[in-house]
């Protein structure tokens, strides 16, 4: 069966200063990401989904498999609003080769079971039994939960898997205790509880912070699966601390772009509404990596 392993960074998406999509620094910076991790997550928060078109989402998806390849899975972020377009985003990731989907339950309503129920329902007939389709769970960006019973019923009606963005260790633990097995995958959406995660059984994760700092996200990962849990803690306690610089751009994506051009790596801007770190703030992020030896 089909499981997600290692560091799969949610990877961001690059915008020119008018907004309009910027596929060179794409392509730069999915060859910067491509030997450093094991995978990538896209159009998902931190790659702007709902801030796209399908059409902007689908040439997202064509640039990033054009780069990949068949060297790392692609695991296409495919949640809107409504259901017609989130199959249009699945059926498209299938046809040309990603390695599997995900959706975060359809957001700005709030819908009840049957309704969560039906849409993923129909993303699962929309495409080939082979192909892995994904609970991206993120109740805050949702708007709503999702409960273990209806949980349960995704898993019978063929849902392949969980991201956990709930930031909940008790959800993830639960997840874990009465979902988890070799034919159902639970991804962690984030990297700031990895370790914990881990001994609950953890194999994946999904970390914003590895768009910009894949070395320490990967260093992370292998110190956990190979059990070096003092080792681990460390790493752990640095990566939470990159988290807070992060929050000095006031949100963790915006920083992001902040990070990737004090590397080196793009120098690329979000879409607006958001608006990209001021000068200021990129200064106290640059002294921040510094300070830590990272940059």
């Amino acid at each position: 069966m089909f499981k997600l392993k290692g560091v799969v960074p949610p990877m961001i998406t690059p915008f020119e200063p008018d907004g309009q999509l910027d596929l060179h620094s794409l392509e730069t910076l999915v060859n910067f990401l491509k030997d450093k991790v094991d995978g990538l997550f896209i159009c998902g928060s931190y790659g702007s989904g709902p801030l796209m078109s399908v059409e902007e989402r689908k040439k997202v998806a064509d640039t990033v498999k054009k780069v990949i390849k068949d060297t790392i899975p692609v695991v296409v972020h495919a949640g809107t609003t409504n259901t017609r377009d989130t199959v249009e985003l699945i059926k498209h990731a299938e046809k040309i080769g990603c390695d599997c989907c995900a959706a975060v339950a359809p957001y700005y309503f709030h819908h009840n079971e049957d309704s969560v129920i039906e849409f993923y329902s129909q993303m699962i007939k929309s495409v080939s039994s082979h192909f892995p389709v994904y609970v991206y769970y993120n109740p805050k960006f949702s708007g709503y939960s999702i409960s273990l019973d209806t949980m349960r019923k995704l898993k019978d009606i063929g849902i392949h898997g969980v991201k956990d963005a709930s930031f909940d260790i008790l959800v993830f633990a639960t997840l874990m205790r009465e979902l988890g097995s070799d034919n159902f995958d639970i991804v962690l959406g984030t990297e700031a509880m990895w370790l914990s995660a881990r001994a609950l059984g953890c194999e994946a994760y999904i970390p914003g912070l590895g768009n910009a700092f894949p070395e320490i996200c990967h260093m992370m990962y292998e110190e956990g699966m190979s059990n070096n849990i003092e080792q681990c803690r460390k790493t752990q306690f640095q990566v939470n601390e990159l988290r807070d610089v992060m929050y000095l751009a006031k949100s963790t994506q915006l920083a992001i772009y902040t990070m990737l051009e004090l590397r080196g790596v793009i120098k690329a801007y979000p879409r607006s509404p958001f608006i990209p770190a001021k000068e200021k703030e990129k200064r106290e992020i640059e002294v921040a990596l510094k300070e830590m030896g990272v940059l």
